[in-house]
């Protein structure tokens, strides 16, 4: 097991390579992935935005599912899963030997198309389903390569491989053609699954759907993620309960109006105890002040006088009695009922 380092996985894919070894080349980051080889041949790759062998296997139909299961547990231990499924006749060697190639090509893209990525290479391990192709490092590497390629030329911009898709809400033209794999893919997407999802769930490469939404994606039919705004983002204050306005703004007082109380002549007894007004002082009843606004504003009721248990209240208080209601006008009743029965 070699020490983990940040490398090209690629690069380093050919250099295992060249010196014939065998293990497992594990590719970190996202979605990253692994490449198994085998005295320096690639026997397979997985990777968890691509589907397997045996997604596609029972996704599509070929192979029941209680099938897959029993080739895993017979064969998973001794690496044969692969061959159990052709000597027991569910798999042609051609069928199984074509869907291994297709699902190496496909689990490389993403995990060796990183420029720099967390790689790590575990000599001695084995994947369990078996040499079955033996493809050249090489051959692997260019395909990647192409592929990155293809799908810049579509449209540069690979946030559409792993992120969640949702498809757009009005179309940017009056007719759109579409091939069966984009139909599959808009009605499916939710704005929930991603790319890799799609796959598993349709059964198809992961690849093919990718470069089936790069394509959408130019067209304008798929909602494209935002990109993170560089500067700092907005935080907004918190607003009290039952309140539309922020809780840092000052409340709107409104202005108590002065009251204005016309001055009484004072009469003040001579008495010998009695202090004098200094004259210089202004009338109090002439400065309009907080609590005078307030007396203003709100008067309280007047109090009752305290009556015994029983007692009827005042006649200002009681009010007026309620109407004396005049009875049922029965001529009015007869006619209503003589113009129901006209009706039957």
């Amino acid at each position: 097991m070699t020490a983990s380092k940040t490398v090209s996985p690629g690069r380093l894919l050919t250099q295992v390579a060249g010196e014939r070894q065998t293990g497992v080349l594990v590719v970190g980051g996202h979605p990253g992935g692994a490449v198994y080889v085998l005295e320096g041949q690639v026997i397979y790759a997985e990777s968890p935005a691509a589907p397997g062998v045996g997604e596609l296997l029972t996704a599509s139909g070929r192979l029941a599912g209680r099938t897959w299961q029993n080739a895993l547990d017979l064969g998973t231990s001794t690496a044969r899963v692969g061959r159990l499924l052709v000597e027991q006749g569910h798999l042609t060697r051609g069928e199984l030997e074509m869907c291994v190639l297709g699902a190496i090509y496909d689990a490389a893209y993403f995990a060796l198309a990183a420029g720099a990525a967390q790689v790590d290479f575990l000599t001695g391990a084995t994947h369990w389903l078996g040499p079955v192709v033996h493809v050249d490092p090489v051959a692997v590497t260019d395909e990647v390569a192409r592929r990155v390629r293809i799908l810049d030329e579509i449209f540069p911009d690979a946030r559409v491989d792993t992120t969640a898709i949702a498809p757009a809400t009005r179309p940017p033209r009056e007719r759109i053609s579409l091939t069966a794999l984009q139909w599959e893919l808009l009605v499916h997407a939710d704005g929930q699954r991603t790319p890799a999802d799609l796959a598993l769930l349709l059964g198809k490469a992961g690849f093919a759907c990718v470069q089936e939404l790069r394509r959408m994606a130019a067209m304008g039919l798929i909602e494209l993620p935002e990109k993170p705004a560089p500067g700092p983002e907005l935080v907004r204050l918190p607003r009290a309960r039952g309140t539309a306005v922020d809780v840092q703004r000052p409340p709107v007082v409104q202005e108590a109006q002065p009251v204005v109380v016309e001055a009484q002549p004072m009469v003040v007894e001579a008495r010998a105890t009695a202090p004098v007004p200094d004259k210089t002082d202004p009338p109090r009843h002439s400065v309009p002040d907080e609590s005078a606004a307030t007396q203003a504003l709100y008067r309280p009721p007047p109090r009752l006088a305290r009556r015994k248990p029983g007692a009827r209240l005042p006649k200002e208080v009681a009010g007026e009695p309620p109407p004396v209601h005049q009875g049922t006008d029965e001529v009015l009743l007869k006619r209503i009922r003589t113009a129901l029965r006209a009706l039957r």
